[in-house]
C-alpha cells in the first residue's frame, strides 16, 4: 500500500472518529455497486455506532431493496429532490461511486455548498477535485472492493460482519457482470474470498439480484431481443433501443432494463454491444464490449459519457432514430479496428 492511502486512510478515520452526522451519497440512479458501496460504510458505521444515513438523489431498483439497511436509504423524489436541507445537520459527507458533481444530478449544489467535510471513494478514471480528500483508483474492480480495501486497513476492521460483506459483495459481483469484466486483477479474488469468510452466502446474493424480476420484464426482455436487437456481424457489434412506448407496454419499473446491454455480447464473434433508451427528455446510452476494445473512450468522445474501458454510459439529446443512426455512421470509423478485432 502506498504512502498517499496510508495518509488518506488516516484522515479517514480521523474525521470518522470525530463525525456526528455523517450522510453517505451514491450517484443519481444508483446501480449494485453504488449502493452496495453505501450500505457497506453505512452498516459498519453503524456497527461501530456512529448516526449515519444514506441519501440517494433518486430512486433505485427494486433488486436491490433486500439488502441489509436498504430501507434505511433515504430516495429523494421529485417533490424533495431540492430539499435545501438534505445536508442542513451533517459534518461528514462520503460520496461514493461518482468522479464528478454532475453524477449527483440534483443534490450536486447542496452538496458543494455544505460546509461538512466531504470525503470521495470512487474507481472512475480523472476524477473533478470537489472534496476534501479523493479516494481514487481505476485498478479497483468496484467502488466496493476499494471501500473493503479502506476499511480493512482500518480501525473499521473489527466491525465488519456478514451485513457488511452482503452489501460489498453485491457491488463487486453486481459491477464486474458476475465477473465477466474489470474483473481481472487478483487482488478483486482475494476480496471476495474474504467477503466469504465472513458467512456472506454468494448463491442467494445471485438470486436476489438476478433471479427477482417480474413476469411483465420477462416478457420485455423477450420483446427486446426479438423486436430490439440490431446485430451488425461484419462490425462484431449488436445493439438494442427501447422506445417509450415499449417502456409503457411493459410497465417498465425502475431498473427493469438493468443488464439488457450485456445480452448481445453472448452472440458468437459479437466484442461491442449498446442499448439506447428512450427517456423523457434524452436518451440513455450504455455500452459493454470484451477485450482492450475501450467504450469509455468511444463514450467520452461521442456520447458526453464515460466508465471503463468494458463498460461505460452517456447520453444523447436527439432522438432516438437520429442518436442509433449517429452510432451506426461513427461505426464506420472503427471499421478495421472491429473488422480484425480478435478476443
Amino acid at each position: 500500500m502506498n504512502k498517499d492511502l496510508i495518509s488518506k486512510i488516516k484522515i479517514f478515520e480521523e474525521k470518522i472518529k470525530k463525525a456526528e452526522n455523517i450522510i453517505i451519497l451514491p450517484h443519481y440512479n444508483p446501480d449494485g455497486d453504488a449502493i452496495g458501496s453505501a450500505l457497506g460504510l453505512y452498516n459498519i458505521l453503524i456497527n461501530y455506532g456512529k448516526n449515519v444515513s444514506v441519501v440517494s438523489p433518486t430512486h433505485f431498483p427494486d433488486f436491490l431493496k433486500w439488502m441489509p439497511g436498504a430501507k434505511k436509504i433515504r430516495a429523494l423524489g421529485e417533490k424533495t429532490k431540492s430539499d435545501p436541507n438534505v445536508f442542513t445537520d451533517a459534518d461528514l459527507l462520503i460520496g461514493v461511486d461518482f468522479n464528478a458533481l454532475n453524477r449527483i444530478s440534483n443534490v450536486a449544489v447542496r452538496f458543494s455548498e455544505s460546509n461538512a467535510y466531504k470525503i470521495l471513494i470512487d474507481h472512475h478514471p480523472d476524477p473533478e477535485n470537489f472534496t476534501d480528500i479523493i479516494f481514487s483508483d481505476t485498478s479497483y474492480s468496484s467502488t466496493a472492493e476499494f471501500v473493503y480495501e479502506i476499511i480493512s486497513n482500518s480501525f473499521l476492521k473489527e466491525f465488519l460482519d456478514k451485513n457488511v460483506a452482503t452489501c460489498l459483495y453485491t457491488g463487486i459481483m453486481t459491477d464486474t457482470g458476475s465477473f465477466n469484466f474489470n474483473s481481472s486483477n487478483p487482488n478483486t479474488y482475494l476480496v471476495v474470498a474474504k467477503l466469504l469468510e465472513l458467512g456472506i452466502n454468494k448463491d442467494k446474493i445471485f438470486d436476489e439480484v438476478y433471479n427477482s424480476f417480474s413476469v411483465n420484464r420477462m416478457r420485455f426482455m423477450g420483446h427486446v431481443l426479438l423486436n430490439r436487437m440490431i446485430v451488425i456481424p461484419e462490425m462484431k457489434t449488436a445493439y438494442i433501443y427501447i422506445t417509450a412506448k415499449d417502456r409503457k407496454d411493459f410497465k417498465e419499473q425502475f431498473g427493469d432494463t438493468e443488464n439488457f446491454v450485456n445480452m448481445p455480447l453472448a452472440i458468437k464473434g459479437i466484442i461491442f454491444s449498446a442499448i439506447f433508451i428512450e427517456r423523457d427528455n434524452f436518451i440513455k446510452i450504455s455500452f459493454r464490449s470484451k477485450g482492450s476494445f475501450s467504450v469509455n473512450d468511444f463514450s467520452q468522445k461521442y456520447f458526453n459519457g464515460g466508465g471503463h474501458i468494458n463498460a461505460a454510459g452517456g447520453e444523447s439529446h436527439t432522438s432516438l432514430q437520429e442518436t442509433t443512426k449517429k452510432f451506426v455512421d461513427i461505426l464506420q470509423e472503427y471499421k478495421d479496428e472491429l473488422i480484425n478485432y480478435s478476443f
